[in-house]
């Protein structure tokens, strides 16, 4: 699970066998787990997709849309110092 030229090799007699697990999941956009998560082994993940739900999704968080237009949303960073208390 390591790779040969790992620098600190010499140090991995603490470490565990396996570098990681694995844990493959899907999810739907509303956070809904469809299938897995799968550890410890190979495999193919499989779940039925309802497309309808990334346009609902997007009625929550909409990256593309309305955040996306600087004529509707502006971030303005003040870097300028002020003092802890006013």
């Amino acid at each position: 699970m390591y790779p040969d030229d790992l620098e600190i090799l010499d140090e991995l007699e603490a470490w565990p066998e396996t570098l990681c697990r694995g844990g493959s999941v899907i999810y739907d956009p509303a956070g809904e787990c469809l299938a897995g998560p799968m550890w410890d082994q190979e495999g193919i993940l499989f779940a039925d997709l309802d497309m309808g739900a990334v346009a609902r999704g997007k009625f929550d968080f909409d990256v593309t849309g309305h955040y996306a237009r600087p004529d509707v949303f502006r971030l303005e960073v003040d870097e300028s110092p002020h003092p802890p208390v006013e």
